[in-house]
């Protein structure tokens, strides 16, 4: 743990900064961010995660030393683990803390529900005006009784592996996404799962199971019908047997929104569900977090994000 300073003023930002997010020289960006944090006369501290989820760790230090506008500095991942560090510390209410991002990633999907442009400069200037929004927060919680947090979208099944794959790609920007999709789609096999949604129960043979609070995943798709980040009810798309070809033609609907509205395709809106099966990957903001059955809830206003002035979704 490297020696965190405690904070004297409750204005000053903390970045927790992954130097391994996205595919850019990481030197140049960091110098840029420094340069604009010190050219608007932002106080600022920081530290470098070291390790695979060491900003889980890191912001749980952070907040015990009163800091309390964490900026997290990096991609979907990174953002991941920093809720996580929020939703798992004990020193303050997790609504209490405030969250921004400067965008490092390949795929920065979150932003995009709340229009943040991917750049260093504007998503600083976006930080530093403190509009803030109380969004939802889900919560999977797997067989070994591991509890994992997810901010924008979450998924088991094709989706899952999906990301698995991913990590083999990701040098080759955002169209990783989609030649991940393809190749695991030749791969995949569709599982049975038994989906419990509120009083209902279903058996059914899925591709995937998508369980949302935002809009898009996997670097662009729309695959939510009704997302609302503060509405305390999870968005579900549960898709049912799609072949490679049928897949693959449809895959325009996937960006634009309309797959939603396909026959094979179910929706609800619920607080909770419950899923059960053997091993599918499960899979939260693009992080694989378990495999096998699990169960998912969501904590309504549950943490303070930094945002631009909200537009409709």
């Amino acid at each position: 743990m490297c020696d965190i300073k405690e904070s004297k003023d409750i204005n000053t930002w903390f970045l927790i900064v992954n130097p391994s997010s996205g595919n850019k020289n990481f030197k140049n960006s960091w110098n840029e961010i420094k340069y604009l944090l010190n050219l608007k006369k932002i106080q600022y501290s920081f530290a470098f995660s070291q390790y695979t989820k060491h900003e889980v760790e890191l912001v749980r230090e952070v907040i015990k030393k009163g800091y309390k506008i964490i900026i997290s500095v990096g991609g979907d991942g990174t953002l991941h683990h920093v809720i996580n560090g929020v939703m798992t510390q004990t020193y303050i209410k997790t609504n209490k803390v405030k969250i921004g991002i400067i965008p490092l990633g390949t795929g920065n999907d979150w932003i995009k529900t709340y229009n943040i442009p991917n750049s260093i400069e504007k998503s600083i200037a976006i930080i530093k005006k403190n509009t803030t929004i109380l969004q939802d927060i889900g919560c999977i919680t797997l067989l070994n009784g591991k509890k994992e947090y997810f901010n924008n979208l979450a998924g088991i099944g094709y989706d899952g592996y999906v990301v698995k794959n991913l990590k083999y790609l990701k040098k080759v920007g955002s169209i990783a996404f989609l030649l991940s999709g393809l190749y695991s789609l030749l791969s995949y096999r569709k599982k049975k799962y038994t989906i419990t949604i509120g009083d209902e129960t279903l058996k059914e043979e899925c591709l995937m199971i998508i369980f949302g609070i935002c809009k898009y995943s996997g670097g662009g798709l729309k695959v939510t019908k009704y997302p609302n980040p503060t509405d305390g009810l999870l968005d579900i798309t549960i898709v049912k047997k799609f072949s490679f070809f049928n897949l693959l033609f449809n895959l325009p609907k996937l960006y634009n929104g309309n797959i939603v509205h396909h026959k094979k395709v179910d929706n609800y809106k619920v607080k909770e569900l419950n899923i059960i099966n053997d091993n599918s990957i499960i899979e939260a903001d693009g992080e694989v977090v378990g495999y096998g059955s699990l169960d998912v809830t969501i904590l309504q206003n549950a943490v303070q994000f930094l945002v631009k002035k909200r537009k409709n979704l």
